[in-house]
């Protein structure tokens, strides 16, 4: 009782801190906040705080508290959780009402937050632009006319519209720190938001940027403006630099270079840390404060993912499978638990000592206790070299392979298992997106033993385009065939859209595609088993003292390098700041929070060996399974599944059938593969979601959940 109480009691502190924070944003464009927020920083300059400190705990620190108390939230979350597993309250919150080919699929709770986010933007342009306007004034060092003047302040309020993107578009990016958990969004998903937002920041920006050049370019002052770099104010050389960096990265993050040059996208993108610098030292301290929280917070969830990496492990196992596809055995920790669905991040050394990929477990942590597998397709470069590794492996003659290091971050997973609470459970899977369920049809499988209660109806809908791709299923045969009346009721409907029908039956193809490779790799190199995230609560103390530690460095410095700050006398900022070049603030930021992080690295260090010292244990050989192939045994466990060759699933005849032949009035779909595939699905979901029926009969209910499997 005193948690439940606990957990009400700190999301209504997250609310009231949030709905503050938004507040400030909607009285920023006003000439009441200016006013008001110029008299609070005289008052407070002689204070400890002084005007810096006090910009970072109003604008800052609201965003860092919301990511302390949700940690803190999560954690209370999760054990009640693991006690407790009830019925899913809002079934259909995440139902899609926008389904369109161009656009995608969105939810109502997406539409309502776009709408309002485009609202914000539209009032911050609208509050700032009228204001201008009124108060025209001419450039000192420009002769412009006055619709030049004009559109010279529209170009100016559009990089305030960038600003307030870039304040959000780090936030769906965090892992370990992660906002979006709390609403149950796995980072996967979260990642268009990123995407959306930073589609937006680069248009904002380079109108903002392209527009301001227009005007110096036709009043010929391009040359003189261009290369300015004022020693007080606005640094326009480090605004041209941010802009043409940020394009870089938006153009390398386009889908038809990131899904065929991945190495090029993702290398740029590293370019962030280039376009941050110089976007502080365009905009100032007063705009960074604002936007400072995103970043902050992603810093420290780097540092806490580079940490949580170390030190390598090593592969137990590999399967290969038919189609270059293979199946990664690593070593766990047998205290590691993860929710189904969950996502680890790998790199393998031997390929690239800096690429980090994405993959889907597809074991449970409470079916296997020391291990941890993942299947992977290999097309591009990264994944065809690790499958050249194991191939030449394979073929060498040494019955023990050589070790492969291999570094894991993560895992990553929902902080709960909502979508597990229906009645029944629809499941379609495309290709490789078949990974997310193995792990979800092996939670369910174990439900009994764990006591949790998990849907006992299910029926898998797993779109492939060669029948060599039912191998995949070879780590659930056993789950297909040996079902029972009173545990799980699982129907398997197979579609193979590029072979024409061969007359071989769903048995004869799973008993074919069951006899596969397996290598088996030296594991003297390493002692070490993937322990996982460091606790939520760890993340909390470790967020609280970084920001804790750059406020006070942040304080230090202030007094230090600018004593003039402590002088009564100076009764207006101006007067304070002609004395001192802006570079100068913006470099006292720079170093306390780099400060900041070296202080959080070493706590976070400490906490890291402080918990591998007391939970590692060597590798033994109970890690390491046997992994032989299963064989498909003679009886009618089969008869009820179905193989289609030569199409694609009928979703309005499935969906039609579904209650009858399963049951239940709840139904969760959850669908991973081609965006097509989801958007099917998703159509249908939205056609067929309603409660009731017209009469007092009740009507089966759809609840669409879209999984990824590649970013």
């Amino acid at each position: 009782m005193a948690e439940v109480f606990l957990l009400i009691v700190l999301k209504v502190v997250m609310i009231l801190i949030f709905a503050g924070w938004i507040s400030l944003w909607l009285l920023k464009p006003t000439q009441i906040w200016t006013r008001k927020w110029k008299e609070v920083e005289e008052r407070l300059r002689p204070t400890i705080l002084g005007y810096y400190g006090i910009n970072f705990v109003v604008f800052t620190f609201p965003v860092i508290a919301l990511a302390i108390i949700g940690s803190i939230y999560m954690n209370l979350q999760l054990r009640k959780t693991r006690r407790s597993y009830g019925k899913k309250v809002f079934s259909g919150i995440s139902n899609p009402v926008v389904v369109n080919t161009l656009l995608g699929t969105f939810s109502a709770l997406e539409i309502l937050s776009i709408s309002l986010f485009a609202l914000f933007l539209a009032w911050t342009f609208y509050a700032r632009i009228s204001n201008d306007f009124k108060d025209l004034m001419p450039v000192k060092s420009l002769k412009l006319k006055t619709w030049q003047l004009k559109y010279l302040r529209v170009a100016t309020r559009f990089g305030l519209l960038a600003e307030a993107c870039l304040a959000l578009l780090l936030l769906p990016i965090l892992r370990g720190l992660a906002f979006f958990r709390l609403f149950g969004i796995q980072f996967e998903a979260s990642v268009r938001y990123h995407v959306w937002l930073g589609t937006a920041m680069v248009c904002f920006a380079t109108f903002h940027g392209g527009s301001t050049l227009f005007i110096w370019g036709i009043s010929h002052y391009i040359q003189e403006e261009i290369w300015r770099w004022q020693k007080t104010g606005r640094i326009y050389l480090a605004g041209e630099i941010a802009l043409v960096t940020a394009l870089v990265i938006w153009i390398t993050a386009l889908p038809q270079i990131r899904r065929k040059r991945f190495e090029i996208f993702y290398y740029t993108h590293h370019l962030y840390v280039v376009f941050l610098v110089f976007f502080l030292f365009h905009a100032g301290d007063r705009h960074f404060y604002w936007v400072f929280s995103g970043i902050f917070l992603f810093g420290l969830d780097k540092l806490l993912r580079i940490i949580q990496s170390r030190p390598e492990t090593c592969i137990l196992s590999a399967k290969i499978f038919p189609g270059r596809t293979i199946e990664l055995i690593l070593p766990k920790d047998p205290k590691l638990k993860y929710t189904p669905t969950s996502v680890i991040f790998v790199k393998i050394p031997s390929i690239s000592k800096f690429q980090w990929h994405s993959f889907s477990i597809t074991s449970s942590s409470s079916v296997d206790e020391n291990t941890l597998s993942v299947v992977i397709k290999c097309q591009g470069s990264w994944t065809s070299s690790l499958h050249n590794l194991i191939n030449n492996e394979l073929e060498s003659d040494s019955n023990q392979m050589k070790g492969v290091p291999i570094a894991v971050e993560g895992p990553y997973g929902p902080a709960s298992t909502d979508f597990l609470r229906y009645d029944s459970l629809l499941l379609v899977a495309g290709g490789i997106g078949i990974t997310p369920f193995l792990s979800i049809l092996q939670e369910i499988a174990s439900a009994p033993k764990s006591g949790n209660q998990f849907p006992t109806r299910i029926q898998l809908i797993y779109v492939v385009k060669k029948s060599q791709d039912i191998s995949l299923l070879n780590s659930t045969s056993s789950l297909i065939l040996n079902q029972t009346t009173d545990q799980l009721h699982l129907k398997l409907k197979v579609f193979v859209t590029q072979e024409p029908q061969s007359g071989a039956t769903l048995r004869e193809l799973l008993d074919e595609y069951s006899q596969v490779e397996t290598v088996h790799f030296d594991t003297n190199g390493s002692s070490y088993a993937i322990n996982g995230l460091e606790s939520f609560l760890s993340m909390a103390a470790i967020a609280g003292l970084s920001s804790v530690v750059f406020l006070v460095f942040l304080i230090c410095f202030n007094h230090i390098f600018l004593p003039d700050h402590k002088n009564k006398k100076l009764k207006s900022p101006k007067a304070s700041k002609e004395k001192n070049p802006s570079s100068v603030f913006d470099l006292i930021i720079i170093f306390s929070f780099v400060i900041a992080m070296i202080c959080s690295t070493l706590l976070a260090v400490i906490v890291r060996w402080r918990r591998l010292k007391r939970e590692t244990s060597p590798l033994v050989e109970k890690h390491v399974k046997s992994w032989l192939p299963s064989s498909i045994e003679a009886g009618g466990a089969l008869d009820k599944h179905e193989i289609h060759f030569t199409g694609r699933p009928n979703f309005q005849d499935i969906f039609t059938k579904f209650p009858t032949e399963t049951g239940g009035s709840d139904v969760g779909v959850l669908v991973c593969g081609p965006e097509t595939m989801k958007e099917s699905v998703a159509l249908f979901c939205r056609q067929n979601s309603q409660c009731f029926k017209t009469g007092a009969e009740r009507k089966t209910s759809f609840s669409f959940h879209s999984l990824n499997f590649t970013l």
